[in-house]
């Protein structure tokens, strides 16, 4: 009985030390967890605060690239992801059972073939993998898409929010918005990369507890930073009328390349700037230019450089209008000959005939023997040549004054052998038109940050003033022959209204160690402005080795954009046209347009009664016009008025100008494309159809209204003169 006892003692006390045992150990354990706050690497207060504590993304914008006039060129918009749920996870069901039923629907919507969607999808199951994305045409999606998604109803088929970078113009100066990339790795273009330190935003978050369902008073918020806005010189309507005239001398011409910039002459503001080819930044990948041609290209101009060469020769007083000279050749040295356009000349002619002409012989004797080339190169450099003009853009280059041999001297003289970008040019041409006064150009006109405050502004500057007033003068006087004058170069160009003044240039294009030949093969141009006595707008038009049949000249595609640009930009700037006839016609009529936004639809017909008024959509109240309130009107002018009604319908167009037919356009937001000039006589689709933002309209101009056809149609019209000057 003892031994049992001592016995039953003894596993009491194995046992109470175990138990001692453990319970050393467990308490080790809570006060090791209780200091180090760690299990098998994992951190407690990590876990419990991913467990309790919850975070929100408060999603920021990035900022908006806008027009002069505030007219959106980029913004963030809603897009949407698409996410293909593969396999079932904790019992939901809801995943794709059936791949290639699926594939078979979504495809169209995610641009891809069914066979490629279906055997990503069966792929992604073979690998267990639970979800997968799409590929690149599957993210970014608009709205519209996702909602035709949606209505698929397809298991499995998950669509995820985001914001995608949106360009509502389309190709609308696109190499000088650019495109944000959708890609980390490669960098933004354009205005969008440099510009990307004020553009970018940054998320914000809220950071709160939940204790089972109910959640405690936020503790921490960090409030998102949206991007600051960029506001540009660029005028919408202007722009908009260059990039239609653009893409008809594409479609008409094919050109390798073209270039345009208009620019306000007193303060160097860029109005519109474009380049062909082109690319639309909302397709990404898709892009075969990135060059800004108007700042990186480089190029011998051609004659356009002969104002130049003339401004300096008159300043020096080495320009006498009268003066005879012998046209046709002129001998540089013993192995080398300066030529016209017409090798045979036009005989003993005047320095005034001599520019109107373009002559080459000229401006070679007017460096060589009269100005001296030390001196001229003085001059081109203080016209900014050979130098960055420094404006608000990427990867512009300086270009290249050969100053090697007398030959140089005599072929840069009319704008062969050294080198200019169209941007130098527009900059030089400011100081023609502007009394001697050279302007900076520049596109950006201010950055504002979220809360509106100003963080940068754009500003006129004047970069140097090469010439006097009197020779600016004398040089647009000259300019202005060129146009006007029946043995100029620049016929084309003499648009009824507007006392346009300007040069032509018909550049040999230098390939593979010589000149280009043949007809269409060479850098045609136009570097004009207007009104030619006081110049408001420089517009610079270049196309290069356009498809030319044999009775075309370069002046036919390069007049078709200049022509077009140039009146927009006179009609949209309240500039007076100053042919003589028109302005006295708006002064005997001395009507304004009158303020009608906001009046009732019946209202404003009623004081409009004795004009041509063209009302769209069935609203009672007047929500668009065309033109603005105040400005003057002429008599055949058609005013539009657009209604807040929701159904609106192509009105019929015959008779009417191409200005009329612009103004339409910009009011709707519509997508025009025409051909001709003058007045319409076709249009697509006919009046009364129903059209939305964004629906094409196709017009055909003829030089006489659809009336009068009959009374013209046995005219034959005046040859044209050739124009080119090399």
């Amino acid at each position: 009985m003892e031994i049992k006892r001592a016995v039953t003692n003894k596993r009491a006390v194995v046992l109470l030390f175990i138990f001692l045992a453990v319970f050393a150990v467990l308490v080790g354990r809570i006060a090791y967890i209780q200091l180090a706050k760690e299990v098998k690497g994992n951190d407690l207060v990590a876990m419990a605060e991913e467990r309790y504590n919850q975070s929100e993304v408060l999603p920021s914008e990035r900022g908006s690239i806008l027009d002069r006039n505030a007219s959106v060129l980029a913004e963030d918009v809603p897009a949407y992801h698409v996410l293909a749920v593969l396999s079932e996870n904790q019992g939901e069901g809801n995943y794709i059972k059936d791949t290639e039923a699926t594939a078979e629907q979504l495809a169209p919507y995610v641009q891809l073939e069914v066979d490629e969607l279906a055997s990503m999808l069966n792929k992604g199951k073979e690998e267990g993998r639970y979800q997968i994305e799409l590929g690149p045409t599957s993210r970014y999606l608009p709205y519209e898409t996702k909602e035709d998604i949606v209505e698929l109803q397809l298991p499995g088929i998950q669509m995820e929010e985001t914001t995608r970078r949106y360009y509502p113009k389309q190709t609308f100066a696109s190499h000088v918005i650019g495109q944000q990339s959708v890609n980390e790795e490669i960098n933004n273009i354009g205005l969008e990369g440099r510009l990307d330190e004020y553009l970018a935003s940054e998320d914000g978050a809220i950071e709160y507890s939940r204790l089972g369902k109910v959640n405690s008073p936020a503790e921490n918020i960090t409030l998102p930073q949206d991007g600051a806005d960029i506001q540009l010189t660029i005028d919408t309507r202007i722009q908009a009328s260059m990039e239609q005239a653009m893409s008809q001398v594409e479609l008409e011409y094919a050109p390798e390349k073209m270039t345009a910039i208009a620019a306000d002459a007193n303060t160097g503001e860029i109005l519109a700037m474009s380049n062909r080819p082109s690319f639309n930044p909302n397709q990404y990948g898709q892009i075969e230019n990135y060059l800004n041609y108007a700042v990186t290209d480089a190029v011998e101009p051609g004659s356009t450089l002969k104002m130049f060469t003339v401004a300096a020769a008159i300043e020096e007083g080495y320009f006498n209008d009268e003066q005879m000279f012998k046209s046709g050749n002129y001998e540089i040295d013993m192995n080398s000959k300066i030529h016209d356009v017409n090798p045979d000349g036009w005989g003993e002619i005047t320095y005034e005939e001599g520019f109107h002409r373009s002559s080459n012989v000229l401006m070679s004797k007017l460096v060589l023997e009269d100005l001296g080339i030390e001196p001229f190169y003085q001059y081109l450099e203080a016209f900014g040549f050979s130098q960055p003009t420094g404006i608000d853009l990427d990867q512009e280059s300086p270009g290249r004054l050969e100053k090697g041999r007398r030959l140089d001297a005599a072929t840069t003289a009319f704008g062969q052998t050294s080198t200019m970008t169209p941007i130098q040019l527009i900059q030089g041409a400011t100081a023609i038109a502007n009394g001697g006064t050279m302007m900076k150009p520049y596109i950006v006109q201010e950055i504002r940050d979220e809360e509106g405050e100003s963080l940068q502004q754009g500003e006129s500057e004047v970069v140097g003033e090469p010439i006097s007033a009197e020779t600016a003068a004398h040089v647009r006087d000259l300019l202005r022959g060129v146009v006007t004058e029946e043995h100029g170069t620049g016929n084309k160009y003499n648009i009824q209204g507007l006392e346009v003044a300007g040069k032509t240039g018909t550049a040999q294009i230098a390939e593979q160690g010589g000149y280009l030949k043949g007809n269409g093969q060479y850098l045609y141009s136009f570097l004009g402005m207007a009104p030619y006595d006081d110049p408001d707008i420089v517009v610079y038009v270049s196309v290069t080795k356009p498809n030319l049949s044999s009775d075309q000249s370069g002046n036919d595609p390069v007049s078709t954009i200049f022509n077009a640009v140039m009146q927009s930009s006179m009609a949209y700037l309240d500039l007076e046209p100053n042919d003589e006839e028109l302005q006295e016609e708006a002064e005997d009529q001395g009507f304004h347009m009158i303020e009608a936004i906001g009046e009732r639809t019946s209202q404003a017909t009623e004081t409009l009664a004795d004009k041509d008024v063209v009302v769209i959509g069935d609203g009672d109240t007047i929500e668009h016009q065309e033109p603005e309130a105040g400005t003057r009107l002429l008599e055949d002018e058609t005013v539009i008025l657009i209604t807040n009604g929701d159904e609106k319908t192509i009105p019929d167009m015959s008779g009417w100008s191409r200005r009329d037919v612009l103004k339409m356009v910009h009011l709707l937001d519509l997508e025009l494309d025409y051909s001709g000039s003058g007045y319409v006589v076709q249009q697509e689709p006919i009046a009364g159809t129903a059209i939305a933002e964004g629906d094409a309209v196709s017009v055909t101009l003829e030089s006489t209204p659809p009336q009068d056809v009959d009374e013209t149609e046995e005219e034959t019209e005046a040859s044209e003169e050739d124009a080119s000057d090399e």
